[in-house]
């Protein structure tokens, strides 16, 4: 009669481990790490944005990455980011309308999660006052308040947050609207100018500088924030938006203000 060969017990469990753990480099890499690759594979499509379906792209992804249960914080201010770029880059009001009230809910959802974090209240207040653009400021009043209230968070917990991005908003907010609803000119300067300050090669801003000084009749200070972006060396992370802007620049410096003879 034969007999059994009996291994013993520890032995044959760590033969089996160190069978698991040499065949796991074998296995494809999104086993391994599902969730957050779902979130880095939305970034890397976020960073072609420029593309406006690889910005659609990148949301579907942070949208699987919220199913998959990966931290619903980061995933919910990055899709109010992402909606905020698609609905800016719609071609109908009501598809900017629709990305932006998407925008306002997924930022609330990140508020509600974590307060004290500025990401939440940035992308809130800036889906606010795009979605107001998109209604036109009258009918929009409303939102002001919030608007500046999620910008005061922003502040409070970070000013250098998206490269001074809530002094940028409230000296714009300033600057649209009419001044029997509160639009100032000077504040629109001074938010303007501790945002150029925060964030020096931010088209956007120097853009918006230039509006506000031409509408205080400054308008040497106005060509030269706009001759600045028109050469500007963008930011590794605003590279799609600072070659908006250099277009944005270059329009404007046609003008009749600036070429008066």
């Amino acid at each position: 009669m034969r007999r059994r060969l009996r291994i013993p017990v520890p032995l044959f469990a760590g033969f089996v481990l160190a069978c698991f753990f040499a065949l796991l480099p074998a296995l494809p890499a999104g086993a391994q790490q599902t969730a957050t690759t779902l979130t880095q594979h939305g970034d890397e499509l976020y960073e072609q944005r420029m593309d406006i379906t690889k910005a659609k792209e990148a949301l579907a992804f942070y949208q699987d990455a919220l199913i998959q249960n990966e931290d619903a914080f980061g995933v919910y201010w990055r899709m109010a980011r992402v909606e905020y770029w698609i609905g800016d880059h719609a071609e109908s009001g009501d598809e900017k309308k629709q990305a932006f009230q998407m925008g306002i809910y997924h930022a609330k959802k990140a508020v509600a999660l974590k307060p004290d974090r500025p990401e939440g209240h940035y992308w809130l207040g800036v889906n606010y006052g795009s979605y107001g653009e998109a209604k036109g400021v009258l009918k929009s009043l409303s939102l002001v308040g919030p608007i500046k209230e999620e910008m005061k968070r922003v502040l409070a917990i970070d000013p250098a947050f998206e490269f001074g991005g809530a002094d940028q908003l409230l000296g714009r907010l300033y600057y649209e609207l009419p001044g029997l609803f509160g639009g100032d000119k000077k504040k629109s300067l001074e938010h303007l100018l501790k945002s150029k300050e925060l964030g020096p090669r931010v088209g956007l801003t120097r853009i918006y500088l230039a509006d506000t000084y031409l509408a205080m009749g400054e308008v040497e200070k106005a060509r030269a924030e706009l001759e600045f972006v028109a050469a500007i060396e963008p930011y590794p992370s605003l590279i799609p938006e600072t070659a908006q802007e250099k277009k944005m620049a270059a329009d404007r410096l046609k003008g009749k203000e600036f070429n008066k003879k």
